[in-house]
C-alpha cells in the first residue's frame, strides 16, 4: 500500500469483502491503535455506509470515538477534545458539522438540555435522561420507566413522533440549601 503526502495510516485494516478501512494523519501526528480501535474504525464504516453518509476520513473518526465506548453522552466540545487527545486533526466546527449529520442520518439523538447546551445521545432507542444540573451529566432512563399520560392533540395534519422526558435533578444538600433550610448534619 502506498503512503500519500508523508502520511501514514492510522488505520488500515482490510473486510471480508475486500474493502480496506484507512485513516491519514500527518506522520507526526499518527498513531497505532489497539484491537479495538479497529474494530470501532470498521464499525463506523459500516454505520456510516448504511445510513448513507459517505465515509471521510473525518466521519470515520469521530464516529469510532463515538461509538468505541457502547451508549453515552456526549457534547462537541467533549468530542472535539477526546478528537485532539487521540492526534486526530479536526476542527470544533467539522465536529458541530457531523454531529449534526450523524443526528439528521438517525445514529444520533439530540438532547437539548437548555437553549445552548446540547448531548448528542448514541443510544437512539425510545429512553428518556435524568439530567443532574449541578455537574451537567445526562443519565438515562429506560423508556418503559416513564408513563406519560393526557397528552394533548397534535395539531391538525401532525402526529406526535415522539415524546422526550428530561427530569432535571439535584441532590438532596443542594436542594435544601436553595429552599433555605438547613444542610443535614
Amino acid at each position: 500500500m502506498s503512503w500519500s503526502s508523508g502520511c501514514k495510516p492510522a488505520i488500515d485494516r482490510r473486510l471480508q469483502d475486500g474493502d480496506t478501512v484507512a485513516l491519514y494523519f500527518p506522520r507526526a501526528r499518527a498513531y497505532n491503535l489497539s484491537m479495538p480501535h479497529r474494530e470501532a474504525a470498521s464499525n463506523a464504516l459500516e454505520r456510516l455506509r448504511l445510513v448513507g453518509l459517505r465515509p471521510t476520513r473525518q466521519r470515520l473518526a469521530l464516529a469510532s470515538l463515538l461509538f468505541l465506548a457502547g451508549d453515552r453522552h456526549v457534547t462537541a466540545e467533549q468530542l472535539h477534545g477526546e478528537a485532539l487527545a487521540a492526534a486526530i486533526p479536526v476542527s470544533l466546527a467539522t465536529v458541530y458539522n457531523a454531529l449534526h449529520q450523524f443526528t439528521d442520518a438517525g445514529l444520533l439523538r439530540e438532547v437539548v438540555v437548555e437553549p445552548g447546551r446540547s448531548y448528542f445521545d448514541t443510544n437512539i432507542d425510545d429512553h428518556h435522561h435524568f439530567f443532574w444540573e449541578a455537574s451537567g451529566v445526562l443519565q438515562d432512563i429506560p423508556g418503559e420507566s416513564v408513563v406519560v399520560s393526557g397528552l394533548p392533540l397534535p395539531p391538525a395534519g401532525t402526529a406526535i413522533h415522539r415524546v422526550e422526558v428530561i427530569v432535571r435533578v439535584v441532590s438532596e444538600a443542594a436542594n435544601s440549601a436553595a429552599d433555605g433550610s438547613e444542610l443535614p448534619i
